[in-house]
């Protein structure tokens, strides 16, 4: 699982906001993140994140002078699994939707053959997927902001072991945890 998450521990305001999360990220930091998804085959989204996800990076794919292209066609040409209880269909390109019961399914997509699944969100997916034991590496992107309310993923007690932290020049530092 990649997340933005606030320093207390908050991935939107109560509202949904992302106006807290830091977007001026060096190279350093685009470099871990292109090394972090170049092992991914699949890539799962809960449904109300999905159509902000997928719309941004295709909007940014017809774009080919934008800085983002390349991460964006990743982002577009990698197989995404939407997971939605209200969802009939969806029209997204290299998309499928999952609407049976969670574990089964993520437990499903881990045992096929190909890259790693990554998890993008959002909170109540990620909250349920991490509730049920499903998350075997957490990499928070904890931004230097405090935003005092809002959502969180972490609702039952866990423990975690971290493998990494690593620190950007623009205030982020990445915590990589694994479940004990």
């Amino acid at each position: 699982m990649q997340v933005q998450i606030s320093i207390d521990g908050y991935v939107a305001g109560p509202n949904h906001e992302m106006d807290w999360m830091t977007w001026n990220w060096d190279d350093k930091l685009k470099d871990f993140v292109d090394a972090l998804h170049q092992p991914v085959g699949t890539i799962l989204l809960g449904r109300g994140m999905a159509d902000g996800f997928i719309t941004h990076w295709t909007n940014v794919t017809n774009n080919p002078e934008d800085e983002s292209y390349a991460f964006a066609k990743l982002m577009v040409d990698t197989p995404k699994v939407i997971f939605s209880k209200t969802l009939e269909s969806i029209d997204y390109a290299n998309t499928t939707l999952a609407k049976g019961d969670l574990a089964e399914e993520v437990n499903t997509l881990k045992n096929q053959p190909g890259g790693d699944i990554i998890v993008y969100g959002g909170a109540g997916f990620d909250s349920c997927l991490i509730e049920a034991g499903l998350i075997d590496e957490l990499n928070l992107f904890v931004n230097p902001a405090a935003i005092g309310q809002g959502l969180k993923i972490f609702t039952t007690k866990t423990n975690y072991e971290l493998a990494s932290a690593t620190p950007f020049e623009c205030g982020i530092v990445v915590l990589t945890y694994h479940p004990k």
